[in-house]
């Protein structure tokens, strides 16, 4: 099941898209009081996922009393507008983005990692599909995309064992972890390079864990202006989602609504010879199998995390 948040009526609110991709149902109108993604996330019960899995399947005009908008008049909205926390990253954690990696982490060797390498991404508004990214021109002169495969944590996970680490996911979406890379180099880590305004598009939506078998094994894959530039699949991450929640979860309690992304493979920017970075009018799609397309466009401006109206890319 697909779950969005979304912007009609100048209203945002949140919705189940219908099993055709036509029909977004209001959360509201299925007697779901809850106001945003965050809050639906901690509280939404395995009946209510049924009676929204049951809506998802029948056309608005078989259904009394529901509310229903054409996909196409919604504006999209990411599906967690403003994260509770900073985003809980992972580093270097496909083999080959480490290989390709190596010269800009100023590392002689590409061994695969004993342990994984967290950083954290400030997120003040997420931005949504057919949003425009910021360039912070001013600021950098090596913009760089990243497609990643985010998990959201359902419910409190603490001392969680590999084996049990599948039933604290709520669902999956897309994040590009957008990078200034010159602010990465200059300051020999990466928390400010990957937080400026703008740098976490995010979505279209949240797809439920159960439409995805565990442990995800998706197609991973970015365009830039139609070319493919990343084509991997997310079964060849180096620590796998399990042991990432097992692992983070050791001492560290993690939240519901928490969001986990599992990093990149190879094919970034940094990583070409010579590097490519993203300039004003460049479009960036992140792809992956089961969840979506995730598109943005690189603005002229400051620009400005507010939404875009929905083009119908799922």
């Amino acid at each position: 099941m697909k779950i969005l948040t979304y912007r009609v009526d100048e209203k945002e609110r949140l919705g189940f898209l219908s099993a055709d991709g036509q029909w977004v149902y209001e959360t509201k109108s299925l007697g779901m009081e809850y106001r945003d993604m965050k809050e639906l996330i901690r509280g939404i019960s395995p009946s209510e996922i049924q009676l929204a899995e049951y809506v998802a399947k029948k056309a608005p005009y078989e259904q009394e009393g529901v509310r229903a908008v054409p996909f196409e008049d919604v504006t999209l909205l990411a599906p967690v507008p403003e994260p509770g926390q900073d985003i809980i990253c992972l580093g270097v954690n496909y083999l080959d983005h480490l290989r390709e990696s190596r010269e800009f982490l100023q590392e002689s060797e590409s061994r695969k990692p004993e342990y994984p390498v967290y950083f954290g991404k400030r997120v003040n508004r997420a931005l949504a599909d057919q949003e425009e990214i910021p360039p912070h021109s001013g600021l950098t002169d090596s913009l760089d995309y990243e497609t990643e495969l985010a998990v959201i944590i359902g419910r409190e996970a603490r001392n969680v064992p590999e084996s049990e680490a599948a039933s604290y996911i709520f669902g999956y979406t897309i994040l590009n972890d957008v990078s200034a890379r010159n602010i990465q180099s200059r300051h020999g880590q990466w928390y400010l390079g990957k937080s400026l305004d703008g740098f976490a598009p995010m979505g279209p939506w949240i797809v439920t864990a159960d439409e995805i078998a565990f442990p995800p094994a998706l197609s991973i894959r970015t365009r830039v202006n139609g070319a493919l530039v990343q084509d991997a699949n997310t079964a060849d991450l180096i620590f796998g989602i399990a042991a990432l929640i097992s692992d983070l979860s050791q001492g560290m309690t993690l939240r519901p609504g928490t969001i986990l992304s599992t990093g990149t493979p190879s094919g970034t920017g940094v990583g070409r010879k010579p590097p490519c970075y993203l300039k004003p009018g460049d479009t960036v799609e992140c792809e992956i199998e089961g969840i979506g397309t995730l598109t943005n466009r690189i603005g002229s401006g400051y620009g400005g995390p507010e939404g875009r109206q929905a083009s119908g890319g799922k």
